[in-house]
């Protein structure tokens, strides 16, 4: 399992090492807040179109050898950069890595699923999420020192290595897992599988939960600033947000597996305390920036190891690949939604009317539950 941890990692931390670090330190590309908001999108683009396909292909030819390809091809397109140096390779680059991590990311999912047994599902993405927060969490951080000390180069030649060592580590450690025999499937077969409520439900929850995160590390700055806090005051409360949904992921993860805890429950539980965080969000001051970090945090923290846990047990084991892909596609969407929403709102009245907005809708579906849950018990 050490080498997916270590998957989850790398997709995180290139992700957001290079995002968090491209503005301030490759002035010779990023000409523009154009260009940079082009270069940031290309990750992601990649992403959202090819998670779907490389997790099909998963389910083809076993997820182990997609899981290596992509590992490699990131260490490429890592290497690529830091090599050639030049504005028109950084855009390759950085297309090459989100192409490469749509590749070992679904692929990694789906075998952290095969090689555990549904008891244990819980606990296996539990601590997949928790080195996943924990890539997210350094890589601005870690990403940073590495750039102030060798510029965008030193940064790329890094995760070039991380990589090829997770690579190699991966092809020695982890089994063969062959894929499974399956029947034929028609486009129309997969449309109803995807619109069914054991993958839409967990999907929604992961990708709102996705939207969260995004809103709070990108968002909550910029609440603090506005308060006048400083730039450490900031900085802290984006790190509380990553920690709190590092340390709650494998405690979720352990609760489900041990009965004392329910998906239902515990999504619908992490959906509320999100939707408390952005309410906290709205409030001025250290207390509401602080606050609404450790809510949200800790509210995605618990919906995700739930999410991806759900998912896994209602998925046949030779549509994994493809479930997960599939679901990986609604995060992206989520993570580009949430930000996406909320400053439309925040562009025509306030942040404050952001947050509330975001928080309605994630407590909606929670909040629908329950009160169709009394009345059903209240019904003869």
């Amino acid at each position: 399992m050490w080498p997916l941890y270590a998957a989850g990692f790398t997709t995180a931390f290139g992700a957001h090492g290079i995002a968090a670090n491209l503005g301030g330190f490759s002035e010779d590309a990023v000409t523009s807040l154009l260009v940079l908001g082009g270069l940031l999108a290309l990750y992601d683009g990649a992403e959202v179109l090819l998670k779907p396909v490389f997790g099909t292909l998963a389910d083809r030819i076993g997820a182990r050898p997609v899981l290596l390809g992509g590992l490699v091809a990131f260490a490429a397109a890592s290497a690529l950069y830091a090599v050639a140096d030049s504005p028109g390779w950084l855009w390759a680059a950085r297309l090459g890595q989100g192409a490469a991590a749509s590749a070992f990311s679904p692929s990694a999912s789906a075998l952290v699923a095969r090689l555990n047994p549904a008891a244990k599902h819980g606990r296996a993405f539990g601590s997949y999420g928790f080195y996943k927060s924990i890539g997210y969490t350094l890589g601005p951080l870690l990403g940073g020192v590495l750039a102030w000390a060798g510029g965008l180069r030193l940064l790329f030649a890094v995760l070039a290595v991380l990589g090829a060592a997770v690579a190699v580590w991966a092809a020695v450690a982890v089994p063969v897992v062959p894929p499974l025999p399956k029947a034929r499937q028609t486009v129309l077969d997969l449309a109803r599988r995807l619109a069914d409520p054991a993958f839409l439900a967990p999907t929604g929850a992961l990708a709102a939960a996705t939207a969260a995160l995004s809103v709070g590390v990108g968002f909550l700055p910029v609440s603090g600033r506005a308060a006048g806090l400083g730039t450490v005051a900031t900085g802290a409360a984006v790190s509380v947000l990553a920690a709190c949904a590092a340390v709650v992921q494998p405690k979720a993860g352990r609760a489900i597996d041990d009965g004392r805890l329910t998906t239902r429950g515990g999504i619908g539980a992490g959906l509320l305390l999100t939707a408390a965080g952005l309410a906290c969000a709205m409030q001025p001051g250290l207390t509401g920036v602080l606050s609404a970090a450790a809510l949200i945090g800790a509210g995605t923290g618990l919906i995700t190891p739930l999410g991806f846990a759900a998912l896994a047990s209602s998925t046949p084991q030779e549509r994994l690949g493809q479930t997960m892909g599939s679901a990986e596609l609604g995060r992206e969407l989520g993570d580009a939604g949430g930000p996406l929403l909320v400053a439309a709102i925040a562009t025509t009245t306030t942040l404050t009317y952001g947050y509330a907005a975001l928080a309605l809708l994630l407590a909606v579906g929670p909040v629908a539950g329950l009160i169709r849950h009394r009345f059903s018990q209240k019904s003869p």
